[in-house]
């Protein structure tokens, strides 16, 4: 009578390899870094514009890195919490958008360093949320208090922020335009941010950069139609 044969094994070969997790983590450390590096040369006073050509075919040329990092077509998992980073830092702060991808780029090369010296991700994990903390206190200690009331240190701010931008030789011009904007739509009352959906920027072809202006009120793009005959101009209208 012949053997019975061996039972297959069920699945128990999967736990014991240990080098699947070890991959894993090495392949979204890469594909993070990569991100990184792809807006990294576009960061600081000397930093390189990108040229981005957009899935319906137009045009961008930008060294805003929530923008650059917007447009590419980012389908890795762990690259596109990168990209998730950079829009969560333009909604809060507006500015830093490059910045923190960066950061967050150096911070994996280093946890990389340390898994290959065979520390647990845990413990980097909880070490990182420690120094966030830490980091936390530090930057509270530092930082400035700032009064809306006090329109020039805004404009500092403003201005600072136009810097690394195309258009920082006019900051000028845009700097006094975006505040006054800003403290438009505030609450200063109870605000903690502001929501850039209450500001419209109406583009018009023809004119240059100088023709910038802000309008205290509700621009209508839509033409006028004066074939039903009624009013084009009315004055001190109550609406």
């Amino acid at each position: 009578m012949a053997d019975a044969a061996p039972a297959p094994k069920t699945g128990g070969g999967s736990f014991k390899d240990k080098d699947k997790p070890v991959e894993v983590r090495l392949s979204n450390i890469i594909a993070a870094k990569a991100v990184s590096d792809a807006v990294r040369t576009s960061l600081g006073p000397k930093g390189m514009d990108k040229m981005i050509k957009t899935s319906n075919g137009e045009v961008i040329i930008t060294n805003d890195g929530a923008t650059i990092l917007k447009h590419m077509a980012v389908l890795h998992p762990a690259a596109k919490m990168l990209v998730d980073l950079s829009a969560a830092q333009d909604v809060e702060a507006g500015d830093g958008t490059t910045s923190v991808v960066v950061l967050a780029g150096s911070l994996l090369g280093a946890a990389q360093k340390m898994l290959n010296k065979g520390i647990h991700p845990t413990t980097i994990a909880e070490s990182f949320q420690k120094a966030s903390h830490k980091a936390n206190e530090f930057l509270t200690e530092v930082a400035t208090k700032l009064d809306l009331s006090d329109r020039e240190s805004l404009l500092k701010s403003a201005s600072t922020s136009l810097n690394s931008k195309i258009v920082s030789q006019y900051s000028g011009l845009f700097a006094p335009i975006a505040v006054d904007a800003v403290l438009r739509v505030i609450e200063p009352a109870t605000a903690v941010n502001v929501d850039l959906k209450d500001i419209r920027i109406v583009k018009k072809v023809g004119g240059t950069i100088d023709d910038t202006e802000l309008v205290d009120g509700l621009v209508l793009a839509q033409n006028v139609v004066k074939s039903a005959g009624g009013p084009t101009r009315i004055e001190k209208a109550k609406i």
